[in-house]
């Protein structure tokens, strides 16, 4: 696994077999996955606060640093708000279609 400044990029992508049924421990690591991923943007979000308080407050922290934090954390947060956006629109997607 890759890390490009605190993003983890996975190198390797779950093949996937036309015709046949995901077992139903992959459903588990999906979420894993998602979970991880919020907990990700949260955590870079927090770092983002702390490191504006640190500059509000006077503390030894460069200003570029801290906007690259904050930066990052809301490129982070607006890529998760797109694929929540796109999980509900495929949820509807699926409710819609019919039987």
């Amino acid at each position: 696994m890759n890390t490009i400044n605190g993003i983890h990029l996975s190198t390797s992508l779950p093949s996937i077999t036309p015709g046949k049924a995901e077992p139903a421990g992959d459903a588990a690591s999906f979420k894993d996955f998602l979970l991880d991923s919020i907990r990700e943007v949260n955590a870079m979000q927090q770092d983002a606060d702390r490191a504006v308080e640190q500059l509000a407050t006077g503390g030894d922290v460069n200003p570029a640093e801290v906007l690259t934090a904050v930066q990052k954390a809301d490129i982070a947060f607006r890529m998760m708000m797109q694929i929540r956006n796109k999980m509900v629109e495929a949820y509807n997607t699926i409710q819609n279609i019919q039987v």
